[in-house]
């Protein structure tokens, strides 16, 4: 008997199908009660990603695994690998194709979240797409290890001039935000730390070069922090190069607005993003720059069962950062208000307080740009590291990273191929 009540009172649930596994989605998933929905996943990753130290793993400060969560951790709820290719708002229908097989399927919902973020912005600029490194995924910081080890290798190979040596080890980063300043940072302290050990007599032929289209650094944080990291990288031998941009890529050569031609090992590219296919597609309604125009539920303009979250939307009288700790805060009130909604409860519009932002800018020193509290420096970089351990989503995430930092501090960087 208890068996029946529990399928009917199944089979009475909502269904609730949430697009993306990254900083919106996952909090959603966190909050909603699954006692009142039946919830669907749909992500071609099937782990939650904490993008904040993502930069670290570059260079092996921190390990790949210590900063993902597998989504099917979260309870009661179905996760299937798949892309979203198509959304039929009038049929309440999700059009997915499989990562693997290419299989074409379709999905019923009753309540529609979106939360699938944006992909990186090559500006159409020639050779990007094919030449530079993006850093959005594990895989992609996963590239970028090998790489960076396989400049060095390369480097150390017999016969080479020095002018050759050279072109392995110039390091180019394109973009001054957050994503671009923590890499070069990363890279600079791999390289004191532990590449001057093991590669000898590389240390002048090594350049790291950040390329910004902007006046400067860090263009969200506050104007002395930004100045303060351009001391800094100074001091750490990073050129910064601002108000300029890079024109044309190709396999062994950089072409940049002022007209200089550079030779290179690594470009890493983080000068923005854009919309997905999913969104540029979609007949749902977009502003200029392909974003969801969402209301202050966070419902799709005009929709009566579409929510959407997270860098991929806005809200047009009101702008929110395009951070993970947006989308997050976005997540965990819709989740809340889903359950709301579900027991006929009124729930009230989302409130947006900015909490701030954090950067690494290298040997040890961090930057905090906050309401409350704005610094640089050591002391900083203790704060940075303490709040980034409690934002992690799991115990075992929270441990797997503080013991990969002390192993860094005791042994160094692993300096492998694998």
């Amino acid at each position: 008997m208890y068996f029946c009540k529990e399928i009917i009172h199944s089979s009475m649930k909502k269904n609730l199908v949430v697009l993306g596994s990254g900083f919106g989605a996952f909090s959603v998933l966190k909050e909603t009660d699954t006692n009142l929905y039946n919830v669907k996943i749909i992500s071609p990753r099937n782990h939650f990603l904490f993008t904040c130290l993502l930069p670290s793993t570059t260079v092996g400060t921190i390990e790949f695994r210590s900063i993902i969560e597998p989504i099917r951790n979260i309870k009661d709820a179905e996760y299937i690998q798949a892309y979203c290719t198509g959304i039929s708002e009038n049929n309440n229908l999700i059009y997915c194709k499989d990562t693997d097989t290419k299989k074409e399927f379709e999905i019923k919902y009753d309540i529609l979240v979106i939360s699938v973020g944006e992909i990186t912005n090559s500006y159409n600029i020639e050779g990007v797409n094919k030449y530079a490194y993006f850093l959005r995924e594990v895989a992609d910081a996963r590239r970028i290890r090998i790489k960076v080890i396989d400049c060095f290798e390369n480097a150390s190979l017999p016969g080479l001039s020095e002018e050759e040596k050279k072109n392995f080890l110039r390091f180019f980063v394109c973009g001054g935000g957050p994503t671009g300043v923590e890499f070069a940072a990363e890279l600079h302290d791999f390289i004191e730390e532990d590449v001057r050990k093991k590669y000898r007599g590389f240390e002048k032929l090594i350049e790291i070069i950040l390329i910004e289209a902007g006046d400067k650094l860090l263009n969200s944080f506050d104007a002395k922090l930004s100045e303060y990291t351009l001391k800094i990288f100074k001091r750490q031998k990073i050129n910064v190069k601002t108000n300029s941009y890079i024109t044309r890529v190709t396999e062994n050569e950089i072409f940049v607005n002022d007209g200089s031609i550079y030779n290179y090992g690594l470009l890493v590219w983080a000068a923005g993003n854009t919309a997905t296919e999913l969104i540029r597609n979609s007949t749902l309604p977009k502003n200029s720059r392909n974003k969801l125009i969402i209301d202050h539920y966070l419902k799709v303009n005009g929709s009566a069962n579409v929510y959407a979250l997270g860098d991929c939307t806005e809200i047009p009288d009101e702008p929110f950062p395009v951070t993970a700790q947006t989308a997050q805060r976005q997540g965990k009130y819709l989740g809340k208000a889903l359950n709301k909604i579900a027991k006929g409860k009124e729930i009230k519009p989302f409130k947006y307080k900015d909490l701030g932002m954090l950067a690494y800018i290298g040997s040890h020193k961090a930057l905090a740009n906050t309401n409350q509290y704005k610094g640089s420096g050591f002391a900083t970089w203790i704060f940075w590291r303490s709040v980034y351990i409690t934002k992690l989503v799991s115990l075992k995430n929270k441990i797997l990273v503080l013991f990969d930092w002390f192993k860094t501090f005791v042994f160094g960087r692993d300096v492998s191929n694998f």
